[in-house]
């Protein structure tokens, strides 16, 4: 009595580790690999890194080193401001506490925001809205000149790339990276 024969089951490709996926090779730019010894453990290890809109611009020549440490600098505090995170409860409560409050820490920064977006002319001007988008949020500047724009409009991209220069430049002033004779 003869049975039937297993058909053979293919082996699934695994995918190499050491490169990015398809998926994130599609949604932005990696720079070469760099190989560095790993700091716990000394054993050779290779980085790749995502190339952001402000890394790429500055190795274009399209921004000066520092406009890249005004933008650096406003992400920074963008981030320590906590205006982009969402917000959680904590896991040690106070019981005479009715709300979380903000670190000092906190506050010092979004003070810094506001006190930048002030020089750029305020959340409804070109400069600060793309500032907000593009640096705060790290918005691509391809999506914010297509959805959000300058007031709800959208604008070219190459026009939207003037506007993140020009705003890069301004921060570069309000950050005293540039000094006023430099810059006019």
């Amino acid at each position: 009595m003869a049975g039937k024969r297993k058909s053979k089951v293919a082996k699934p490709q695994l995918a190499d580790l050491a490169k990015p996926s398809k998926w994130r090779l599609q949604h932005g730019c990696f720079s070469d690999p760099i190989r560095e010894a790993d700091p716990e453990t000394g054993t050779p290890v290779q980085h790749r890194r995502a190339v952001d809109t402000l890394g790429l611009m500055l190795a274009n020549g399209n921004i000066t080193p520092q406009m890249h440490e005004a933008g650096c600098i406003f992400r920074t505090l963008f981030r320590s401001a906590a205006i982009d995170s969402m917000s959680t409860s904590q896991l040690i409560r106070l019981p005479a506490s009715a709300a979380d409050r903000l670190s000092n820490r906190q506050l010092d920064a979004r003070r810094r925001v506001l006190a930048a977006m002030d020089a750029l002319g305020g959340h409804d001007s070109p400069a600060g809205s793309c500032a907000w988008f593009v640096v705060g949020l790290e918005m691509s500047v391809r999506e914010w000149a297509a959805r959000r724009g300058w007031s709800g409009k959208p604008v070219p991209q190459p026009i939207a790339g003037g506007i993140l220069i020009a705003a890069l430049g301004i921060l570069a002033m309000h950050f005293g990276l540039m000094p006023r004779e430099q810059a006019a």
